[in-house]
């Protein structure tokens, strides 16, 4: 296949921007990649978590904080109230409350309730707090409330004294519970902090290893490929895993594998359109000296002679015209049709004369077409694509080992025309089409039915009759044989056309 020049192909891509295509991707390091995102967003994840397991935890803190506070006024009023009736000294007192952290200390017993200790009573209390039951959420709100608010307020607390029916007030500032809940905070912090880092860490090196590491692998060998895709060496070998990155590396080894093969075929057929196109130059030459010479044997004044220049005329026509469209099937397709009736009966007896068949081969050429049917069509493509199917099915029936004896070897070409669509069938009796052409059928040097063909008669056909709208198909049959169906539809009458066939009628 001939190299098309860039100036044919506007969509063509510019050396720049292969070289920028080809150009390896810089590496994101190791924190710049998913795996750094994978870290950073562990973190930020567990930083969340821990930010929601915080609320309650803090919560519970202050609960059990206060909850000492009264187990400890509990057992120093009881020891006060053992003491009855004598009178706890001032200086005792104020002792006694320093230890507990409060302010005053009531003791709740049989349904009264007694001042034990005391020491600049507060006139007022900012907050009362029972902690009897208290609910989950009212312990957050308290909580949330002293961390934010709290510091220099005066609150009551109350409580029973174990499972008793005994309780104990105190009164006291909330400063040092604030300060231990600070305390607390900062803690829970460092150790969400650390617990994030390492679980984090760990989680990196294990996606690193398990994900990362082959998607590198992947993008590696997806770079150096594209850079040199014709290196063997490139091509990726996976691990033979079962996950969805190893079925995604044996999907990426068979793609350049197929990739290597098209790309070697691309070449070889650049190759091939170069040497064509000099043969071509030369086969040109040759072919115009011919026709020269075949012009005056149409005078020779012989009845043979004369019968056969006619035809060999129209042969070294057609053989200079192929060479000047030898290079189209490199092209992006074939030239329009130049569509005209004709008939085809004198077409189709045109490819039995070019075929040339033996009469000692003992091969029949069959026509079953209506002298006056008529094809929409290019004369000369359409004699491209019968005299291609026909060519195939005489080299099937002259074969050596191929045909059984006695048995008839016949080409047939039958046409019938349904309304506006000529179905054209090109039908041989040989040993029909093996498998691995019907499978690559009219796929160019792979849809060959013989050791040593190429496959573009086929591939030329198809696309040939595509060109005038039609299909070709190969039509399975209940005998031995190869048949091929072509349908080609008339051209749409113009409405102008129309009108101007309909006036001239009336």
């Amino acid at each position: 296949m001939p190299i098309q020049n860039q100036g044919d192909n506007p969509s063509a891509e510019t050396p720049a921007a292969g070289e920028a295509a080809r150009a390896p991707c810089p590496s994101a390091g190791m924190f710049g990649g998913l795996s750094g995102k994978l870290l950073w967003l562990t973190v930020v994840f567990i930083m969340l978590a821990e930010i929601l397991i915080f609320f309650p935890s803090v919560a519970g803190m202050r609960i059990r904080w206060l909850q000492d506070r009264l187990n400890t006024a509990a057992a120093a009023a009881i020891v006060i109230d053992g003491l009855q009736p004598v009178e706890l000294p001032r200086a005792l007192q104020k002792e006694t409350l320093e230890a507990t952290g409060t302010k005053a200390i009531v003791l709740r017993k049989d349904g009264t309730s007694r001042l034990l200790a005391t020491t600049d009573m507060p006139t007022s209390v900012d907050e009362a707090y029972d902690l009897t039951d208290v609910p989950p959420m009212t312990a957050i709100r308290d909580a949330l409330d002293t961390l934010v608010f709290g510091g220099a307020r005066m609150i009551r607390v109350y409580g029973p004294v174990g499972d008793t029916n005994t309780g104990v007030e105190v009164v006291m500032r909330d400063r040092q519970l604030r300060t231990a809940m600070f305390a607390y905070s900062r803690n829970v912090l460092l150790l969400s902090v650390l617990i994030s880092l390492f679980t984090a860490t760990l989680i990196f090196f294990a996606i690193n290893r398990i994900l990362i590491g082959p998607i590198r692998r992947l993008t590696g060998s997806m770079q150096q490929f594209s850079s040199d895709p014709e290196n063997p060496a490139h091509i990726y070998i996976g691990d033979g895993g079962r996950d969805e990155l190893a079925v995604a590396g044996r999907n990426l080894t068979s793609m350049q594998m197929e990739l290597q093969k098209t790309l070697k075929q691309q070449k070889n057929l650049a190759a091939l359109g170069l040497a064509v196109s000099k043969i071509n130059h030369d086969m040109r030459n040759i072919l115009a000296s011919a026709q020269l010479m075949s012009d005056r044997l149409v005078d020779v004044d012989d009845p043979m002679v004369k019968s056969f220049a006619p035809k060999l005329l129209r042969t070294i026509d057609r053989a200079v015209g192929y060479t000047t469209e030898v290079l189209s099937y490199g092209k992006a397709s074939e030239s329009a049709p130049r569509r005209r009736h004709i008939l085809l009966l004198e077409l189709t007896q045109d490819v039995k004369d070019m075929l040339a068949i033996d009469p000692q081969s003992g091969i029949e050429f069959t026509e079953q077409i209506g002298a006056d049917l008529k094809v929409d069509a290019d004369g000369e493509q359409l004699f491209r694509v019968i005299h291609n199917l026909c060519r195939n099915a005489l080299q099937a029936l002259t074969a050596p080992g191929e045909a059984s004896p006695g048995a008839v070897r016949r080409i047939t070409v039958a046409a019938q025309r349904v309304g506006s669509v000529v179905s054209i069938t090109v039908d041989d009796t040989g040993p029909g089409m093996p498998l691995k052409a019907r499978q690559n059928l009219f796929a160019a040097f792979r849809g060959s039915a013989r050791s040593g063909g190429t496959g573009l008669g086929l591939t030329i056909a198809r696309e040939l009759v595509l060109a005038h709208g039609g299909t070709i198909a190969l039509v399975e049959k209940p005998t031995v044989g190869t048949q091929f169906r072509i349908e080609i539809p008339d051209r749409p009458v113009s409405l102008e056309d129309y009108r101007s066939r309909t006036h001239s009628e009336k």
